[in-house]
């Protein structure tokens, strides 16, 4: 924060300038320091929750506390230790993970920030969107788009965890939280005739029907103007393998071409983020590839899905496992380095800081290795 360098002077004059400015609630620019920084000034710090905490943490919350003791949902936020408490990831980003039992509800809300869902494990949840049955599998991203209802259910005989993303702490910067709970709202069975609780949704969602159906495959006459995010709500795990793979391996021999793989999930109406707040990627790392060192203006969150190996944040490296989970704040320096074939899937900030002009990338030269 910047702060006020003036204190009494002999200047009886001068003096009651500043007191009659502080009783104005103005302060004199040129008296403040700090204001404009050379590199940002960034409160978060680099952190990893490793995974097997996050489930023990969980599975225990699971048992103790019920889903409608408090927010409709048993999630256990990051809070990152920088932020003074707060239960942000990043400044502007939230990240958690949800907790649903065997044949529990998380009721429908609807809020203006947006959220996603990045599955790690596990299978049998399905979350309902403004009336689209979306069926949770490892590896599926889901959006829940800002305003829109949303809910889930678990009919199965198994908890699931999952890792959630939203955009809160930037909407409330912004002055823009709404919420409103469901109010009873129930959703319909997935299909004329079923149950909610027989434990499977239609195979392909209404989002998918349309919107799924392969490179360069629209649905033809829409005349419904396009939303602020993806249309397309549920992108699956295999279609993200099938990605990774074609960007590493020859499609002939099956040899690798090289040895990291990256796709941005996107729009598939216009080749936008699938949201406005939102980048997400999925990064394939082949068993000893080291990934150059770089950092950037904006804030990420990585949820490690397959595979060992290191990030190394500000100089400090991490050893990662599946279901860790990692925050990189605003121009932190990373670099990537796999043991074994590593998948992790990141969530951005980055298109909020492409929209204003203010994304900077630096790739920084390879020194003395930390590894």
């Amino acid at each position: 924060m910047p702060t006020r360098r003036f204190e009494a002077t002999d200047d009886g004059a001068l003096d009651a300038l500043y007191a009659d400015v502080a009783e104005k609630n103005l302060q004199p620019l040129w008296e403040l320091s700090g204001l404009l920084t050379p590199t940002p000034t960034v409160r978060a710090v680099p952190y990893r929750w490793r995974g097997k905490d996050l489930r023990d943490l969980g599975e225990r919350a699971g048992e103790l506390v019920p889903v409608g003791r408090g927010g409709d949902r048993r999630v256990l936020s990051l809070s990152n230790p920088g932020l003074g408490g707060a239960p942000y990831a990043t400044s502007t980003l939230w990240g958690a993970v949800q907790y649903l039992g065997a044949g529990e509800t998380a009721p429908a809300h609807r809020h203006t920030p947006a959220a996603l869902r990045f599955v790690l494990e596990g299978e049998g949840v399905w979350t309902q969107v403004d009336d689209d049955p979306l069926h949770m599998a490892a590896g599926d991203l889901i959006l829940t788009p800002s305003w829109t209802w949303h809910e889930h259910h678990n009919p199965g005989a198994t908890p699931m965890t999952w890792f959630d993303a939203l955009d809160l702490p930037l909407v409330e910067a912004l002055d823009a939280v709404f919420f409103e709970p469901g109010a009873g709202r129930t959703a319909e069975p997935a299909t004329p005739g079923r149950s909610l609780s027989e434990p499977s949704t239609p195979g392909r969602s209404l989002s998918e029907r349309h919107f799924g159906g392969g490179p360069g495959l629209l649905p033809g006459g829409a005349t419904t103007p396009a939303p602020a995010h993806s249309p397309l709500l549920r992108y699956r795990w295999t279609d993200t393998d099938r990605a990774l793979n074609g960007q590493l391996h020859d499609s002939a021999s099956g040899a690798a071409r090289c040895g990291h793989a990256h796709v941005r999930f996107a729009d598939p109406t216009n080749g936008r983020d699938v949201m406005p707040t939102m980048r997400c990627e999925m990064h394939r790392y082949l068993p000893g590839h080291t990934a150059p060192e770089e950092r950037r203006t904006g804030s990420a969150l990585i949820a490690v899905f397959h595979g060992t190996g290191a990030v190394v944040l500000d100089g400090v490296r991490y050893d990662v496992a599946p279901g860790d989970l990692i925050a990189v704040p605003s121009w932190t320096s990373q670099r990537v380095v796999a043991d074994q074939r590593l998948d992790l899937f990141a969530v951005s900030d980055a298109p909020v800081l492409e929209a204003l002009a203010l994304h900077r990338t630096e790739q920084i030269p390879a020194t003395t290795d930390v590894l």
